[in-house]
Protein backbone atom coordinates (compact mmCIF):
# COMPACT_ATOMS: atom_id res chain seq x y z
CA UNK A 1 0.00 0.00 0.00
CA UNK A 2 0.97 3.73 -0.67
CA UNK A 3 0.09 6.58 1.61
CA UNK A 4 -1.92 9.53 2.23
CA UNK A 5 -1.27 13.55 1.27
CA UNK A 6 -1.44 13.99 5.25
CA UNK A 7 1.24 10.85 5.48
CA UNK A 8 3.58 13.01 3.09
CA UNK A 9 2.76 16.32 5.48
CA UNK A 10 3.90 13.96 8.37
CA UNK A 11 6.97 13.16 6.45
CA UNK A 12 7.67 16.65 5.83
CA UNK A 13 7.54 17.43 9.46
CA UNK A 14 9.04 14.08 10.41
CA UNK A 15 12.32 15.30 7.88
CA UNK A 16 12.53 18.96 9.64
CA UNK A 17 12.90 17.02 13.15
CA UNK A 18 14.84 14.41 12.35
CA UNK A 19 17.46 16.03 9.69
CA UNK A 20 15.91 13.72 6.66
CA UNK A 21 17.60 14.67 3.58
CA UNK A 22 14.78 16.68 1.05
CA UNK A 23 15.69 13.78 -1.57
CA UNK A 24 14.43 11.09 0.89
CA UNK A 25 10.86 13.67 1.27
CA UNK A 26 11.17 13.43 -2.92
CA UNK A 27 11.35 9.81 -3.28
CA UNK A 28 8.18 9.47 -0.81
CA UNK A 29 6.41 11.60 -3.13
CA UNK A 30 6.94 9.96 -6.02
CA UNK A 31 6.78 6.32 -4.97
CA UNK A 32 3.74 6.66 -2.80
CA UNK A 33 1.71 9.38 -4.61
CA UNK A 34 2.82 9.81 -7.80
CA UNK A 35 3.33 5.69 -8.46
CA UNK A 36 6.95 5.61 -9.84
CA UNK A 37 10.03 3.79 -9.13
CA UNK A 38 13.02 5.29 -7.81
CA UNK A 39 16.22 4.50 -8.98
CA UNK A 40 19.43 5.92 -6.02
CA UNK A 41 22.12 7.49 -8.07
CA UNK A 42 25.53 9.09 -8.26
CA UNK A 43 26.37 11.68 -7.30
CA UNK A 44 29.61 13.97 -8.53
CA UNK A 45 31.12 16.58 -7.09
CA UNK A 46 34.81 17.85 -8.12
CA UNK A 47 35.22 15.98 -11.34
CA UNK A 48 34.35 12.93 -9.48
CA UNK A 49 31.75 10.31 -9.10
CA UNK A 50 30.25 9.06 -6.24
CA UNK A 51 30.25 5.26 -7.79
CA UNK A 52 34.00 5.34 -6.70
CA UNK A 53 35.36 4.19 -10.24
CA UNK A 54 37.38 6.59 -10.57
CA UNK A 55 36.88 6.47 -14.71
CA UNK A 56 33.40 6.40 -14.55
CA UNK A 57 32.06 7.68 -18.29
CA UNK A 58 29.34 9.37 -16.39
CA UNK A 59 29.92 10.69 -13.42
CA UNK A 60 26.57 11.70 -10.94
CA UNK A 61 24.81 10.45 -13.86
CA UNK A 62 23.72 7.06 -13.08
CA UNK A 63 22.67 4.49 -10.64
CA UNK A 64 24.08 2.94 -7.89
CA UNK A 65 24.82 -0.81 -8.85
CA UNK A 66 24.87 -2.01 -5.69
CA UNK A 67 21.62 -0.13 -4.34
CA UNK A 68 18.27 -1.23 -5.42
CA UNK A 69 15.25 0.50 -6.56
CA UNK A 70 12.48 1.35 -4.19
CA UNK A 71 9.54 0.24 -6.01
CA UNK A 72 6.60 2.30 -6.62
CA UNK A 73 4.15 2.21 -3.82
CA UNK A 74 7.02 1.77 -0.98
CA UNK A 75 5.77 3.16 2.29
CA UNK A 76 7.02 5.88 4.32
CA UNK A 77 9.31 2.68 6.52
CA UNK A 78 10.29 1.47 3.31
CA UNK A 79 11.53 4.87 1.36
CA UNK A 80 13.12 6.02 5.13
CA UNK A 81 14.73 3.00 5.71
CA UNK A 82 16.18 2.43 1.91
CA UNK A 83 17.24 5.97 1.81
CA UNK A 84 19.17 5.42 4.92
CA UNK A 85 21.47 3.21 3.35
CA UNK A 86 22.27 5.87 0.52
CA UNK A 87 21.71 9.39 2.18
CA UNK A 88 23.58 11.03 -0.29
CA UNK A 89 22.45 9.54 -3.42
CA UNK A 90 20.65 11.43 -6.09
CA UNK A 91 17.01 10.72 -7.21
CA UNK A 92 16.52 8.82 -10.94
CA UNK A 93 13.50 8.09 -12.32
CA UNK A 94 13.59 4.93 -14.57
CA UNK A 95 11.62 6.14 -18.22
CA UNK A 96 9.86 3.81 -20.40
CA UNK A 97 7.54 2.29 -17.10
CA UNK A 98 5.20 4.95 -15.92
CA UNK A 99 6.21 7.46 -18.62
CA UNK A 100 8.75 8.25 -21.74
CA UNK A 101 10.45 11.44 -21.97
CA UNK A 102 10.49 14.14 -24.83
CA UNK A 103 13.70 16.19 -24.09
CA UNK A 104 13.82 19.98 -25.72
CA UNK A 105 15.88 22.67 -25.17
CA UNK A 106 14.58 24.55 -22.27
CA UNK A 107 13.83 27.98 -23.83
CA UNK A 108 11.69 26.06 -26.73
CA UNK A 109 10.22 23.98 -23.57
CA UNK A 110 8.59 27.18 -22.03
CA UNK A 111 7.35 28.81 -24.85
CA UNK A 112 5.85 25.10 -25.68
CA UNK A 113 4.28 25.18 -22.48
CA UNK A 114 2.64 28.56 -22.50
CA UNK A 115 1.42 27.77 -25.89
CA UNK A 116 0.32 24.31 -25.53
CA UNK A 117 -1.86 25.71 -21.95
CA UNK A 118 -3.62 28.42 -23.72
CA UNK A 119 -4.76 25.44 -27.08
CA UNK A 120 -6.41 23.54 -23.45
CA UNK A 121 -4.04 20.79 -24.47
CA UNK A 122 -3.01 17.98 -21.42
CA UNK A 123 0.85 18.58 -20.55
CA UNK A 124 1.99 16.12 -17.70
CA UNK A 125 5.16 16.42 -15.60
CA UNK A 126 7.62 18.61 -17.01
CA UNK A 127 11.39 19.46 -15.66
CA UNK A 128 14.24 21.83 -16.61
CA UNK A 129 17.72 20.74 -15.79
CA UNK A 130 21.14 22.94 -15.01
CA UNK A 131 22.47 22.10 -18.83
CA UNK A 132 19.50 24.08 -20.31
CA UNK A 133 17.50 21.29 -21.43
CA UNK A 134 13.13 20.57 -20.77
CA UNK A 135 12.01 16.86 -20.25
CA UNK A 136 8.20 16.51 -21.09
CA UNK A 137 6.88 13.44 -19.47
CA UNK A 138 4.53 11.48 -21.62
CA UNK A 139 2.75 8.03 -21.49
CA UNK A 140 4.76 5.22 -22.08
CA UNK A 141 5.75 4.21 -26.11
CA UNK A 142 6.33 7.55 -26.64
CA UNK A 143 10.13 7.10 -27.66
CA UNK A 144 9.52 4.55 -29.67
CA UNK A 145 6.26 6.30 -31.73
CA UNK A 146 8.66 8.96 -32.06
CA UNK A 147 10.19 8.55 -35.41
CA UNK A 148 6.67 7.79 -36.86
CA UNK A 149 5.18 10.51 -35.83
CA UNK A 150 7.67 12.98 -36.57
CA UNK A 151 7.16 11.55 -40.26
CA UNK A 152 3.39 11.84 -40.74
CA UNK A 153 3.29 15.14 -39.21
CA UNK A 154 6.26 16.27 -41.76
CA UNK A 155 9.11 16.74 -39.27
CA UNK A 156 11.51 14.12 -40.11
CA UNK A 157 13.63 15.43 -42.51
CA UNK A 158 13.54 19.35 -39.82
CA UNK A 159 16.45 20.55 -38.17
CA UNK A 160 15.08 19.79 -34.56
CA UNK A 161 16.55 20.24 -31.13
CA UNK A 162 14.10 17.53 -30.20
CA UNK A 163 14.63 13.75 -28.83
CA UNK A 164 13.29 10.85 -26.73
CA UNK A 165 13.97 8.93 -23.96
CA UNK A 166 12.78 5.66 -23.56
CA UNK A 167 12.73 2.04 -21.16
CA UNK A 168 17.06 1.57 -19.86
CA UNK A 169 16.80 5.28 -19.57
CA UNK A 170 16.93 7.30 -16.47
CA UNK A 171 16.08 11.17 -16.02
CA UNK A 172 17.09 12.91 -13.05
CA UNK A 173 14.51 14.68 -10.97
CA UNK A 174 13.93 17.42 -8.33
CA UNK A 175 15.51 18.07 -6.08
CA UNK A 176 18.57 16.17 -7.00
CA UNK A 177 21.83 18.01 -8.78
CA UNK A 178 22.45 16.65 -11.89
CA UNK A 179 25.96 15.45 -12.84
CA UNK A 180 27.24 18.64 -10.20
CA UNK A 181 25.78 21.16 -12.56
CA UNK A 182 22.70 22.18 -10.27
CA UNK A 183 19.53 21.18 -9.30
CA UNK A 184 16.64 20.31 -11.37
CA UNK A 185 13.72 22.05 -11.29
CA UNK A 186 9.86 21.76 -12.16
CA UNK A 187 8.18 23.59 -14.78
CA UNK A 188 5.41 22.04 -14.04
CA UNK A 189 5.05 19.71 -10.94
CA UNK A 190 2.68 16.13 -10.99
CA UNK A 191 -0.53 15.68 -9.93
CA UNK A 192 -2.44 12.52 -9.00
CA UNK A 193 -4.20 12.49 -12.93
CA UNK A 194 -0.97 13.63 -15.05
CA UNK A 195 1.41 11.19 -12.76
CA UNK A 196 -1.24 8.55 -12.91
CA UNK A 197 -1.67 8.94 -17.25
CA UNK A 198 0.84 11.23 -19.18
CA UNK A 199 -0.74 12.70 -21.89
CA UNK A 200 0.10 10.97 -25.19
CA UNK A 201 3.30 12.54 -27.24
CA UNK A 202 0.89 12.54 -30.55
CA UNK A 203 -1.17 15.78 -28.19
CA UNK A 204 2.50 17.45 -27.62
CA UNK A 205 4.77 16.68 -30.59
CA UNK A 206 3.43 19.08 -32.99
CA UNK A 207 3.92 22.21 -30.85
CA UNK A 208 6.87 21.24 -29.33
CA UNK A 209 8.72 20.70 -33.06
CA UNK A 210 7.16 23.89 -34.22
CA UNK A 211 9.03 26.23 -31.48
CA UNK A 212 11.96 23.24 -31.63
CA UNK A 213 12.80 24.36 -34.96
CA UNK A 214 11.95 28.24 -34.94
CA UNK A 215 14.04 28.17 -32.06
Amino acid sequence: MGFTIGGIRELRSGSRRRGRTSECTAVAEYTGLWGWDVAPGARAGNGRCSCGDTGCASPGDHPLEFSPEIPAGATLDDVAKAWSDVPDATVLLPVGRGFDIIDVAEQAGSRALVRLERMGLPVGPVTATPTGRAHFFVAPGGAADLPGLLYRMGWDDADLDLHALGPGTYVTAPPSELRGLGPVRWLRPPSLDTAAAPPQARLLLGTLAYISHRT
